[in-house]
């Protein structure tokens, strides 16, 4: 027997956003990924591009009339610099010693897609990393733990070690801020669920 109400597809491949989801009672019916250029536009800001992709994953794909469609992306920005994913343990250097001693921001764009029309938010959170020694981040960058990570670290894996405070939503900084994603599901008929243990 069909469940009852609309189905929540995921267009993310990450991990991080499904475990997410199952933490506040939310189980999609089906996860994709958006095959999309991430590549940021020449002189476009940090919260025009966050925006940008997401929106841009969330019209990447086609649904049934009464799916409903969750897709985020989440950068990170240090001045009006964007820093992606690192492509290489020397750019993942680059980016902690950048960020070290000092603050930047967390930007993560949901869009959520249902029944023809695209709703969408930006949550901004800043993190302070406390200076990092040299010996640390080689230590850091040896754990492996920058690869796949927006500015090369995630702040519930060892980089936690650098970050003395945060100002915002912390489930934004992993990849989704789960708040403001619930209400939004919610308003399109998605609630949390009971799961079985």
């Amino acid at each position: 027997m069909p469940r009852p109400g609309p189905r929540l597809i995921l267009g993310s491949a990450s991990p991080r956003r499904l475990e997410l989801l199952a933490q506040i009672g939310i189980v999609p019916d089906d996860v994709r990924q958006a095959d999309i250029d991430e590549t940021p536009l020449k002189g476009e800001g940090a919260r025009d591009y966050v925006r940008r992709i997401a929106l841009a994953k969330a019209a990447a794909f086609d649904l049934a009339p009464d799916d409903v469609l969750l897709c985020a992306d989440t950068t990170v920005a240090v001045g009006r610099r964007i820093l992606g994913k690192p492509a290489s343990r020397a750019e993942a250097a680059e980016f902690m010693r950048l960020m070290s001693g000092r603050r930047h921001r967390v930007l993560t764009a949901v869009a959520i897609r249902h029944a023809g029309k695209t709703r969408e938010r930006l949550v901004e959170t800043t993190v302070r990393m406390r200076p990092i020694a040299a010996a640390e981040l080689e230590a850091y960058l040896n754990i492996g733990d920058w690869q796949g990570k927006a500015g090369g670290y995630a702040i519930q894996g060892a980089a936690a070690a650098f970050i003395p405070w945060i100002q915002g939503s912390f489930s934004s900084v992993v990849g989704l801020p789960l708040s403001e994603t619930a209400a939004m599901l919610a308003a399109s008929g998605i609630i949390m669920k009971e799961t079985t243990p």
